[in-house]
């Protein structure tokens, strides 16, 4: 298979650059807000719309499916080879709500350009990245000469990702034949910097729960009772105090079982990238770092599981005080996972733990929230490398690599379809996803399109050797 020529990849990008950008701009005016009622119909008009969109793309089969919430659009677009490998590229079309009384210096839903910024919600998070999908398809067959991508292509577009995905795993079941793939394209997801890009290589899962506590059938007299009955807020806050070690460790039995360690050369990798901790902390509002002995931070954050508390609360809580042995108490904990960790086997190890940490005359509920799996794709895994050399040629500079600490829907797609999950975006930082005046750079948003346009015959050609 012939490589595709950068010089006329970068010439078509360049000659459609203003449509390209014309077209994304008026999918950005379409408030596709899911966490809102009042926008539910236009979630569906941003789903109609880009169902157009792609058909005038050239998917030949586009289709809007509905969930019980807001609705996804199906494209798909098989190659002429049948010995191609078939990719899926996820992303989502709602955004997060935006009002301009919230800090934004223009209409959220109104795109402005300014110097090289695109500002709008979605731009970067997430309509900007999905429609790099299209120009750079279209780029891919211009240069190469062909009529069908080099790959089978097909697109899951969410329209619920803002408000959980709690639709989304059952639509992934229910449409597994239509959705099966090789490997998954996720462009959902940021890079290091503008000088330094990266390629995420996984992310961790998330197991949340509530533990509701009780003690006395109602609020008891301190001076009466008190040294002599269990009080839930102290069980509350022993219970906290127990949940790690003194070397920050969670003290779960059975929390690290499995779990798939970080390589040296992984280790070697996260060192190379050029990270101010000082910095860092100012972005997190703290003044020190802390968290499991014999890691880094960013070893922390993106490769081990934690345990954090979210919220714990009991008694009294108004002004002057009022001497009370409360008769409940509440703690809610949440549980970052890595590869190699099962939710249900962590969902277990907590109820026992738990249980096993409480006094008599304590009795407690513990709720699960629905669970997110870890994803994480091996370094020589030869669809991450195909990634890695289509963005080095269109940033034309050396790609490394990061995690993601944070958890996503791209888990279900791995765990229901059992193909590897690969990361390709282009956002950065400073882009303010969820924040006020969200802006997408306009130059890496090209090279995300460039990167596509690169990365269809690379993968063709590399999944076959690899096979």
């Amino acid at each position: 298979m012939s490589k595709t020529p950068d010089s006329a990849v970068r010439a078509y990008i360049e000659q459609h650059r203003a449509a390209f950008l014309d077209d994304l701009a008026e999918w950005l005016r379409i408030p596709s807000v899911s966490a809102q009622p009042e926008h539910a119909a236009d979630v569906r008009r941003s789903a109609d719309w880009l169902a157009a969109k792609l058909l005038e793309t050239g998917f030949p089969t586009c289709e809007v499916w509905a969930t019980p919430g807001a609705p996804a659009v199906f494209a798909e677009w098989p190659s002429d080879d049948p010995q191609a490998p078939t990719v899926l590229v996820y992303g989502h079309h709602d955004v997060q709500p935006a009002a301009p009384e919230d800090g934004w210096e223009t209409d959220p839903f109104e795109p402005v350009v300014r110097g090289n910024r695109l500002h709008a919600r979605g731009a970067a998070d997430d309509k900007g990245q999905v429609f790099f999908h299209t120009l750079g398809v279209r780029a891919h067959l211009a240069a190469t000469g062909r009529a069908t991508p080099a790959v089978h292509l097909k697109l899951l577009i969410e329209g619920e990702e803002e408000s959980g995905s709690p639709h989304f795993r059952a639509l992934v079941e229910a449409r597994r034949d239509r959705l099966a793939a090789d490997a998954v394209i996720v462009s959902d997801t940021s890079m290091w910097s503008e000088d330094t890009p990266t390629v995420c290589t996984g992310m961790r899962g998330l197991a949340e729960c509530e533990i509701q506590l009780y003690g006395p059938d109602q609020d008891i007299h301190s001076g009466a009772f008190g040294g002599a009955v269990p009080n839930p807020a102290t069980v509350a806050a022993r219970l906290v105090a127990a949940l790690h070690d003194e070397h920050a460790r969670v003290a779960v039995p059975g929390f690290y079982e499995g779990i798939t360690e970080l390589t040296d050369r992984e280790r070697e990798l996260f060192a190379e990238l050029p990270f101010d901790e000082e910095r860092w902390l100012r972005i997190a509002r703290s003044t020190a770092t802390q968290g499991e002995s014999g890691h880094t931070t960013l070893e922390r954050v993106w490769a081990r599981p934690t345990a954090e508390v979210n919220g714990i609360g009991g008694g009294y809580q108004g002004p002057g005080s009022k001497t009370i042995i409360p008769s409940s108490a509440m703690v809610k904990l949440s549980f970052r996972l890595v590869a190699g960790q099962d939710p249900d086997y962590i969902e277990e190890a907590v109820r026992t733990w738990v249980a096993e940490q409480l006094p008599a005359g304590i009795r407690h509920e513990i709720t699960f929230g629905a669970a997110t799996r870890p994803c994480l794709t091996p370094l020589d895994h030869p669809a991450l490398q195909s990634v890695v050399r289509a963005m080095g040629r269109a940033f034309e500079q050396e790609i490394r690599f990061t995690r993601e600490g944070g958890s996503g829907p791209a888990a279900d797609l791995q765990d229901v379809l059992a193909a590897p999950v690969l990361f390709l975006g282009i956002s950065v930082p400073s882009d303010g996803w969820h924040a006020p005046n969200e802006k997408v750079e306009l130059d890496l948003l090209l090279k995300g399109v460039e990167t596509t346009a690169y990365l269809w015959g690379d993968l063709a050609q590399n999944w076959r050797d690899a096979h």
